[in-house]
């Protein structure tokens, strides 16, 4: 599967930007897809996940503010971030396995078989 991130950019502290993750080889209903991030210097962690039948999961610190969408027609995973702030900052990156996980293991980078390459969001005044 072949991934491609976008939608990132500059954002003021509150504001909001919608990511997408659009595929190619593979539909985003047979597959486990996240969104994961990485600021400079930190791990690679888990933001917010999709599973096969649609069921979402998030960080405690995403609850609320982001939503994990997907468009089947455009085979798109989409991450919805609003009131975003500082500690936001990161390189966004979509991730896909076809394997159905078990919640516990969507948070492990490891599990997921292939990457897009990364998208900057960058929350500053």
């Amino acid at each position: 599967v072949q991934l491609q991130a976008s939608g990132g950019g500059l954002v003021q502290p509150g504001g909001s930007l919608r990511l997408s993750c659009a595929a190619s080889g593979r539909s985003f209903s047979s597959l486990t897809t996240a969104w994961f991030r990485q600021a400079p210097g930190k791990e690679r962690l888990f933001v917010a996940g999709i599973k096969r039948g649609g069921s979402t999961y998030y960080t405690d610190s995403g609850k609320g503010r982001f939503t994990v969408s997907r468009d089947t027609a455009k085979n798109t995973v989409y991450l919805q971030m609003n009131n975003l702030r500082p500690e936001d900052t990161a390189n966004y990156y979509c991730a896909t396995t076809p394997r159905s996980l078990i919640v516990s293991s969507m948070w492990q980078k490891e599990e997921y078989d292939d990457w897009g390459q990364g998208t900057q969001v960058t929350v500053s005044s």
